[in-house]
Parts: structure tokens; C-alpha cells; sequence
């Protein structure tokens, strides 16, 4: 059955809220999506009810706060498609997934010369680690160009690959909202010897993921762009690899024992996972894959390209050459982000002109720089979608840019 976003909204309280006198209409859930009543329930549940510390204490409120931490974690693994529980590690974003990656995948396998290959849509966080490692260790960094129309050029792969140790790519761009082919990248990079690390951030909230179907070998997410708390993010990895990888921070929670001498590390994936983790957060993450579980992934991504569909047509025709949409024009072949340029005007002044009207979108340079510039701009305004949007946002965003229009001549 398709999605009822005016049913949806009832799910999600600040979805009631109005902003300078009018309905708030929120097209910025790239950046962070909002969270449904199930989640904020969750979470005000853990610390009123068994608030306490895990994995240490033997008394109910600790056993309870241990299992509830454990069941999310198990809920995460069935939503990923995980074939063990223990492969999914808990971190604060996916930008400290992919930094645990780099700091001990990384230092411990890669040595001066050693190529890893990215991509030119990648977000910071998926570049700024492995410049890192360029420094420190003197690794060699190896880009995938883009076509003009959005989708990655994979004329030049197999030179881009010979020799890599890792190709690590975003599975979706959070400027063009590109779907990029991971299975086909992933194998290609297991054929040339590489591993594959893929950056989930803005894929696993719309599409169903699984990650034995992505041939991947690391996979990264965020739990706030997925209904799910901020503080809350995601690495799965391959069994074999985790085992192999020394551990990311020290302290508490990740040791077996300490001695004067030195220490050992915990099983994984409490070896990732120094001190107090995240407790309400995971509580909240583990109600977030319900919910998006009750919705049907499936039917979250037919709402998506059909609304993606329905904004990439409202705009083009109301507005034409005055406005430049970057990105793959097939609805299918995206993700429901739109960032855009209109007739000449900054940005971030369209963004605020926007506000006034009670639109929320994002602008800048979308923590990706380097895609900025092969674009040939600073910046672009972006729109993006999720399961409370419907056609009514999208008229609501097209009538506020004709607002611009009236404040910009005035």
C-alpha cells in the first residue's frame, strides 16, 4: 500500500508546529530527519523507567538497560540484513564509523604508496579520514570523476583500482542524490584486491538495505537521518574483519583485563565501543527500524521517487532556465534530494527568504567541497524528502521561491 504522509505527519509531534504563523513545511531531513512519537517515547522511557548503566551492574534496572541496548542492536542487524548481531557497532555518527575504519583498518593495513579510492560526490566525512592517512602514513588518494549528469564515470575503474587496498564510496550523494551502483563498485574492487566501504548515510533511511546485496565489506550509517536520535550512528563490518582490527578508543567497556604490563580487548563489538555507549540513543535507534520496519521499506522508496518525481516536474515547468537542479533527472536514479541554483541568487538568501514562508531547506556546501567545485559553484540550495512530505510541500516550495522572485525585485 502506498504511504499516507498526512497520516504519517500525525506520528510526528513538531510536525504540528507552526513557524512565523504558518504551516511549517520541512524539506531539510538530509541534514537530520524528524523523530516520530515512538522514538521520543522510547528514549523518555529508558530514563524514567530503567535508567542505569550496562554490561557491568547485576541489578534489574542495569539487566534491563543491558538488554534494551542488545535488542537494538539486534534490531539494527535484522534491518541491515547483518548475518550476526555482533557485527554491528555502535558509534555517535557515521562520521566516527568511518573514522573507526581509517584510525584502525587503516593504520593497521595501509603503508606509504598504498591507494584508496573515492569518489568526487563524497561527503567530508568520507574524504577528510583518508587525507588523514594521506599525512600521517603517506597513502596514496585516488578520485572517480562525475559525468555532467550526476552519475559517477567508470570509463577509467579499472586503472583507478589496480593495485588499491580500498574503495570506499557514498551509496548515496547528499547534494546530487545520485544512487550509485554499489554491487557493481563492490565487486570490481574485490576483483583488483580491495575491500569496500560504503557510506549508507543517506541510503539506509530510504531504500531497503541489505548488506550481503552490497557485496560491501564496511558499511556506514547515522541514526538521525533515519527517525532515530542524534548521538547514534552505525558501523557493520565482516566478522573476520572486526576480529582482526585493533580497537578504535581506550578505556572502560572495551578491555578484558589491564595490568600494569598492558591489556586485552573485550569480543567484538564491545572492543569498539569504549566507555559509557549510548544507551538511550541505541533505545531510540531500535525504535526508529521499528517504525521505518512498520512503514515497509519498500513502500518508503516507491513514496520517494514518486514525490522526487512529482518536484523535479513542478519546478522545471514553473520555472524553467531560471532554475538549475543538479543531479540525475530520472527520479528512479536518485534519491529525494534536490539541490539547486535559482537565477543568480545566493543560496543561502534564497534559504532565508524561504523561512519567511515558513520552508525549511538547507544551503551551502553540503560538507562536500570538492563536488562544489566540480559543479563550478560555492553553494547550492537544497530541498530533500522523506515520508511526512507530500505534493503540498513541494507547491509550498515552488510558491515561496516566487516570493524570492517579489523580494529580490523589491
Amino acid at each position: 500500500m502506498a504511504l499516507d504522509p498526512a497520516t504519517i505527519r500525525d506520528d510526528f509531534p513538531i510536525t504540528c508546529r507552526q513557524v512565523h504563523g504558518q504551516r511549517l513545511v520541512y524539506l531539510d531531513s538530509a541534514a537530520t530527519s524528524h523523530k516520530p512519537r515512538a522514538v521520543i517515547d522510547a528514549v523518555t522511557d529508558y530514563y524514567e523507567r530503567f535508567n542505569s548503566n550496562v554490561h557491568r551492574g547485576s541489578y534489574q534496572l542495569a539487566v534491563e538497560a543491558t538488554e534494551a541496548l542488545e535488542q537494538a542492536r539486534a534490531k539494527v542487524a535484522q534491518f541491515i540484513g547483518a548475518s550476526r548481531d555482533s557485527e554491528i557497532v555502535f558509534a555517535k555518527n557515521a562520521t566516527e564509523a568511518i573514522n573507526l575504519v581509517a584510525r584502525t583498518w587503516g593504520r593497521a593495513n595501509l603503508g606509504p604508496g598504498d591507494p584508496v579510492v573515492i569518489t568526487e560526490l563524497e561527503h567530508h566525512a568520507n574524504i577528510v579520514p583518508w587525507h588523514m592517512l594521506t599525512a600521517e602514513q603517506g597513502i596514496e588518494l585516488r578520485w572517480i570523476p562525475i559525468r555532467s549528469d550526476g552519475h559517477l564515470d567508470l570509463t577509467d575503474l579499472d586503472r583507478l583500482l589496480d593495485g588499491a587496498r580500498l574503495l570506499s564510496v557514498a551509496a548515496v550523494s547528499n547534494v546530487l542524490g545520485t544512487i550509485n551502483p554499489i554491487r557493481q563498485l563492490a565487486d570490481a574492487a574485490h576483483e583488483a584486491g580491495a575491500l569496500m566501504m560504503v557510506d549508507a548515510s543517506q541510503y539506509t533511511p530510504h531504500l531497503p538495505t541489505d548488506v550481503a546485496e552490497m557485496g560491501a565489506d564496511f558499511v556506514a550509517f547515522t541514526g538521525h537521518k533515519m527517525c532515530g536520535p542524534t548521538g547514534i550512528g552505525v558501523l557493520w563490518a565482516k566478522s573476520e574483519l572486526l576480529e582482526e582490527m585493533p580497537p578504535f578508543l581506550g578505556g572502560g567497556e572495551m578491555i578484558l583485563n589491564v595490568t600494569k604490563e598492558g591489556f586485552s580487548t573485550a569480543a567484538v563489538p564491545w572492543k569498539f565501543e569504549a566507555g559509557t555507549p549510548p544507551i538511550a540513543e541505541a533505545v531510540g535507534l531500535g525504535a526508529a527500524v521499528d517504525y521505518l520496519s512498520g512503514l515497509g521499506m519498500e513502500q518508503v522508496r516507491e513514496h520517494e521517487v514518486a514525490l522526487t518525481g512529482y518536484a523535479l516536474r513542478t519546478l522545471n515547468q514553473r520555472y524553467g532556465d531560471d532554475i538549475t537542479i543538479h543531479g540525475p533527472t530520472e527520479p528512479a536514479e536518485r534519491g529525494g534530494v534536490l539541490s539547486f541554483e535559482y537565477k543568480g541568487i545566493h543560496p543561502h538568501d534564497v534559504a532565508q527568504v524561504l523561512d519567511r514562508s515558513a520552508v525549511c531547506v538547507r544551503a551551502g556546501h553540503h560538507c562536500a567541497k570538492p563536488l562544489m567545485r566540480v559543479l563550478g559553484c560555492s553553494a547550492t540550495s537544497r530541498a530533500s524528502m522523506y515520508v511526512y512530505n507530500d505534493e503540498s510541500d513541494v507547491d509550498a516550495l515552488a510558491d515561496a521561491l516566487a516570493d524570492a522572485d517579489a523580494f529580490f525585485i523589491e
